[in-house]
């Protein structure tokens, strides 16, 4: 998976869930009274124990690392609750996968209130971070290799990849051309045949979503302002409030098990 994948985990912790009444208690002060030391992440717990959730610290989280690389800033409301339950079962047919198309990538957004053109724009988070081969290596290897990937890109993905069957932490950027750098090149790079996942460079394929490509591939602005819009929507989507959730100990486990 992909190391900063920050929407794909919003997706997970945020939108999986049904939409719910309890959107209305997100506030952007939220903590100002329990807990006014709350934008300082690494010393939270210790300045106010038990009272911040693990899904508000991965929101806001995700928010600072997209400004820390040259992203938009968006507004991040606060007041959720973590899950009570977290099962594999629940994942599969919910999230997109690298290999799906652009039809069955947008009905999961869909269904969750998201329009076509804000799934492209979230989709533009992949020009940080990274991916694994085994996410792309049958668009390298075999019969069924990818004729459209840019040539030389194919050749250099090989030569990375080429032992991944038995090495499966080797990966590759999303975006080859400016890796660390939150900006308009993943689109760029789409239209040059240089989109890592089969998922990506069908979004320039399809007649659907290619305007939208094109937009953002000349039009930094408008895919700034789209992404901070997206972002804020899927931030008040499927909130767990009180007496749905609760706030974790420990954000990989349940207050009710002993570790």
């Amino acid at each position: 998976m992909c190391l900063s994948r920050f929407v794909l985990l919003i997706f997970l912790v945020v939108v999986l869930p049904a939409v719910s009444a309890d959107v209305a208690i997100l506030r952007t002060d939220y903590y100002q009274k329990t807990c006014p030391d709350f934008n300082k992440i690494t010393a939270l717990e210790l300045s106010c124990p038990g009272v911040v959730s693990c899904a508000d610290i991965l929101a806001q989280a995700t928010r600072d690392l997209v400004t820390m690389v040259g992203g938009p800033y968006f507004d991040v409301k606060l007041g959720r609750k973590d899950g009570l339950e977290s099962k594999a079962h629940k994942v599969q047919g919910n999230v997109p996968m690298p290999n799906q198309t652009v039809h069955d990538i947008h009905g999961m957004f869909k269904k969750n209130g998201f329009s076509l053109r804000e799934m492209v724009a979230l989709s533009g988070a992949h020009t940080i971070g990274f991916s694994h081969c085994k996410e792309f290596s049958d668009r390298l290897f075999g019969s069924k290799a990818d004729p459209e990937i840019n040539p030389r890109f194919a050749t250099a993905l090989k030569g990375l990849c080429k032992n991944h069957t038995v090495d499966d932490t080797i990966a590759a950027f999303n975006d080859v051309m400016t890796p660390g750098k939150f900006d308009n090149m993943y689109f760029k790079n789409l239209k040059r045949g240089l989109g890592l996942l089969a998922s990506d460079h069908l979004l320039i394929k399809d007649n659907s979503t290619k305007p939208f490509v094109e937009l953002y591939a000349t039009n930094e602005k408008a895919f700034f302002e789209d992404f901070a819009r997206a972002m804020e929507k899927m931030g008040t989507v499927g909130v767990k409030g009180d007496g749905e959730g609760e706030v974790r100990r420990r954000c990989d486990h349940f207050n009710n098990l002993n570790v």
